[in-house]
């Protein structure tokens, strides 16, 4: 796609998205990394062509391993404060504890949901190897632009608190580990942080276009890489965040040019929680979201895809199999589209072949019908033409007996 610029895939809870997105100027846009995922070339949709865009996101680089993660994230942290040097269970279940190691300003200084804090970060193995140290890290509590671990932990924290956080693999970088930071899978992680600053974050209304456009596309990378590794729902959650930031109304002029810009990170994000949507066996919701892109573009290939693949989950194929007609008809040489009008084709034959043996199995076999019906009349018109020879042979009979009687007398 022409937006490519570069792909970067990391974990989870890379914080390189968010570094950038504190030290960015300008408004300066991130690399971005498609509107789409790269395909796999045994997906199930038999792979793509690589100059056009890819339909169904089969993830790239680093990908969830097993089945997709249904985990919703997690809303709230419970109140807990202790004395110092003791170690706090955050969740109560000893997979995610806190110790503070320098007091903060006090609890009415604790950050909230929504609000940006900036923090000062290092990360180590559980053998001490150091893989992260960030002097000036920022992101949005409660917006999953961090790995689950900092997100719950930095809520408890006191301004200018100094505390040690140890996570287990579940709140971290899970099963599936992170290229940057170098974390190998299933790995605990101990973390130093000291909570810097927390901020409002800024009014939407009163941002520039410029900027909606940055944050609503830092917002879908972050979805991109929960969706790569995996983690469907905290995808769906960051697309959603996306589009609030696009549908936002204004108070500052924006030009046709940047109103476009916003329509066109709206649709991506449109159509990559259409994916995320179908991969949660959401339909309804997936279906909902196609239909909202194909409004504003009527004629965009993914999600004419995407909703002919929730028509055949639902079992609609005739109309599947009509819209990834319209699809292809716009991209003929899309490998994709056909694999799975293919696919379909068959599912629909198999259908009506079922449905014809379902009505022939309640009307009766017409087979014995058709062999038995038409002896019926044959059998009563052969006896009557018999009948009726008889009946001429006889009367024939008499008469010529009745003229030997006459000559005779």
């Amino acid at each position: 796609m022409a937006d490519v610029e570069e792909t970067v895939v990391s974990g989870a809870g890379d914080h390189q998205d968010s570094t950038a997105s504190a030290k960015r100027s300008g408004g300066a846009l991130l690399l971005d990394s498609g509107e789409d995922f790269e395909m796999l070339e045994n997906s199930d949709d038999d792979g793509g062509d690589d100059d056009l865009p890819p339909l169904e996101d089969a993830g790239g680089g680093e990908k969830a391993q097993g089945s997709k993660n249904t985990a919703q994230p997690e809303d709230s942290v419970p109140e807990v404060s202790a004395p110092m040097d003791e170690w706090v269970d955050i969740l109560g279940s000893g997979l995610l504890r806190k110790k503070v190691l320098e007091s903060g300003e006090g609890l009415d200084t604790r950050p909230k949901r929504g609000q940006i804090v900036q923090i000062k970060l290092k990360t180590s193995l559980s053998d001490d190897t150091v893989v992260e140290e960030d002097s000036e890290l920022s992101f949005t509590i409660g917006d999953g632009d961090v790995i689950q671990a900092l997100d719950l932990a930095v809520q408890l924290m006191e301004m200018g608190e100094k505390a040690l956080v140890e996570a287990d693999a579940k709140y971290a970088y899970g099963s599936v580990g992170s290229a940057c930071p170098q974390v190998p899978p299933n790995s605990s992680l101990s973390m130093e942080v000291q909570l810097l600053s927390a901020l409002d974050a800024p009014d939407l209304e009163l941002m520039t276009p410029e900027d909606r456009i940055a944050l609503a596309g830092e917002k879908r990378e972050r979805g991109n890489t929960h969706y790569q590794r995996g983690d469907f729902a905290f995808a769906v959650n960051s697309y959603g965040l996306a589009l609030q930031i696009t549908e936002a109304s204004s108070k500052v002029d924006i030009t046709s040019e940047e109103e476009a810009d916003l329509l066109d990170v709206k649709v991506k994000c449109l159509n990559n929680m259409a994916a995320a949507q179908l991969k949660l066996e959401h339909y309804e919701a997936a279906m909902r979201s196609c239909v909202s892109v194909l409004v504003h573009q009527p004629e965009n290939v993914k999600a004419l895809f995407r909703y002919g693949k929730v028509l055949a989950l639902k079992g609609e194929f005739a109309e599947a199999i009509r819209t990834l007609k319209r699809a292809l008809k716009l991209e003929p040489s899309n490998k994709t589209i056909h694999a799975e009008l293919s696919k379909l084709a068959k599912k629909h034959s198999e259908q009506k072949g079922a449905e014809q043996a379902m009505y022939k199995k309640m009307l009766g076999n017409p087979a014995d019908v058709t062999s038995i019906t038409p002896q019926q009349p044959k059998a009563s018109w052969s006896f009557s033409w018999k009948w009726l020879f008889g009946a001429t042979a006889v009367a024939i009979g008499g008469v010529a007996l009745s003229v030997v009687i006459a000559a005779r007398n």
